[in-house]
């Protein structure tokens, strides 16, 4: 099965752990190694190493080839980041370059799932279904009133003979508030939306020709310098003038193709902020819920976060609730409850040009 891994994102939220040249994605954060690394191989038993499509920024490049020099992956890097329309078009050409004519699964590079296995089952009856058209969304069974994550609704049952379960989407909802969340927890026909679509190469490119005809367009010269070995400078050419789409936007809102969701109960986390890392990590917790990393001490502390691995001694007294990072530059303290908001603080050093610290 062909995969596009989609590791174009900046992971701000994990400021300052995560910087500008070496995003969440190329870093050890569950313990597993670089998380893009930690997704190959993830996806090793249903798809070989030449099946595997990494699209990230040109600023990562270099780090993408040294994780991966003695494998076959392939890497495409984005002269720049416009979104994920453009991602997931540029991961479905490339894939029908290489004769794939089949399901492709499109998934972003840095999430975390602890049930491997019935991760790849979702993601292989997702490609079976895809086949016969449409597009097919992995939709992560909820296991808290999450207000953070967009999610999917279900309608009928599709029927076929496999017994899977998989339903028509109904439609895609916003990020609720915390009593409309717990409405969609209780009602069963809701799951987190984790941004993983399957379909053929085809099928995107039609949808996208419909709904982003200037994407397709540039696209379709970018196809052709595959075609001419004129690749790589037609890829700097047409992506600069490409406007920036989300695939959620640009298509799954708007489509009129048959889109289908299969609920998937695989231990999932995006790891998309500090909180839910600490979360993700609770078999660590000391008994007061606390949670640390390097020479520190926590007195009278309780439902933190504290890492301190650069070789520095932290010592914290009476904290509650608190998240503390050290590194060599930098030292974050913050609110647990406010991680998500970590990325006003990089937006704050972009403003002052402090470009040392980004």
């Amino acid at each position: 099965m062909h995969t596009v891994i989609m590791a174009g994102g900046s992971g701000t939220r994990f400021w300052p752990f995560s910087r500008k040249y070496r995003p969440k994605q190329f870093l050890d954060i569950t313990g597993h190694g670089p998380m893009i690394v930690e997704t190959c191989d993830r996806l090793a038993p249903i798809a070989r190493d030449e099946e595997i499509i990494i699209v990230l920024g040109d600023e990562h490049l270099g780090e993408a080839q040294k994780l991966f020099s003695d494998r076959k992956v392939r890497i495409v890097a984005e002269p720049v980041g416009r979104n994920t329309a453009p991602c997931i078009g540029l991961g479905a050409i490339y894939a029908r370059h290489l004769g794939c004519e089949r399901a492709i699964a499109f998934l972003p590079a840095d999430h975390f799932i602890s049930d491997r296995s019935g991760f790849l089952r979702a993601l292989e009856y997702a490609g079976t279904i895809s086949e016969n058209g449409g597009i097919v969304t992995l939709g992560i069974v909820p296991t808290r009133p999450e207000t953070g994550y967009g999610y999917i609704r279900r309608s009928r049952s599709y029927s076929d003979s496999s017994g899977y379960s998989v339903y028509e989407v109904s439609n895609f909802e916003e990020k609720p508030d915390y009593n409309k969340a717990i409405q969609y927890m209780q009602s069963g026909e809701h799951y987190w939306n984790a941004g993983i679509f399957v379909a053929t190469a085809d099928t995107i490119l039609k949808e996208i020709r419909q709904y982003i005809p200037d994407l397709y367009k540039g696209l379709m010269i970018i196809e052709e310098g595959l075609k001419k070995g004129s690749f790589d400078e037609d890829l700097k050419r047409v992506y600069e003038g490409l406007r920036s789409v989300s695939f959620d936007y640009g298509i799954m809102e708007k489509t009129k193709t048959p889109l289908f969701v299969v609920p998937c109960d695989c231990g999932w986390s995006d790891v998309g902020s500090w909180e839910s890392l600490y979360q993700l990590r609770s078999a660590d917790y000391d008994k007061a819920n606390n949670l640390s990393d390097g020479d520190t001490i926590l007195i009278d502390s309780r439902n933190s976060f504290v890492s301190g691995t650069r070789g520095k001694f932290i010592a914290c007294l009476g904290i509650d609730n608190l998240i503390v990072i050290d590194t060599d530059d930098a030292l974050l303290v913050a609110n647990m409850g406010r991680s998500q908001e970590i990325r006003k603080i990089v937006e704050h050093l972009t403003d002052k040009d402090k470009r040392e610290l980004l």
